[in-house]
């Protein structure tokens, strides 16, 4: 289990460094996790990953959503996003499922600094069956 975990840190930890985007989460995270490192990869002109992981309540907690709806409200400043993605937490439990996220964020004019909320409703499947609806999270990032 500890090579597993050992693993999956590395993975996404090695993945972050080439975000575009890269910061912390506040909120509910995946294994109920109060705060995340919080990644954002650019997949296409209108789609991204956007990639968790954290840390605490036991275990290691990650998350890869797939935001395939990414459109500029405001010019290139706010944006919404939703997406759809697994997740997973490997602890004294281990969870499996499936989460969704809608979210809106800020990017500041002559900064690089992203603000963004987001709401990420999660279907576990493997190890018990289970609807978590309260996935709210605070997003702020570095923007590179």
């Amino acid at each position: 289990m500890k090579k597993i975990i050992g693993f999956l840190s590395f993975f996404l930890a090695s993945h972050l460094v080439s975000a575009q985007e890269v910061g912390i989460r506040f909120g509910d995270v995946a294994g109920g996790n109060d705060v995340a490192v919080d990644g954002v990869f650019s997949s296409g002109k209108f789609s991204r990953i956007h990639a968790d992981i954290s840390f605490g309540n036991g275990g290691v907690g990650a998350d890869a959503l797939w935001d395939f709806v990414y459109k500029p409200i405001d010019g290139d400043n706010l944006n919404w996003y939703a997406g759809v993605g697994p997740s997973a937490f490997i602890g004294d439990n281990f969870l499996l499922g499936a989460s969704g996220e809608v979210g809106l964020e800020y990017r500041f004019e002559g900064a690089p600094i992203a603000l963004g909320v987001d709401w990420r409703p999660t279907l576990w499947i493997v190890e018990n069956t289970d609807f978590h609806a309260g996935g709210f999270g605070l997003n702020v990032r570095y923007v590179f």
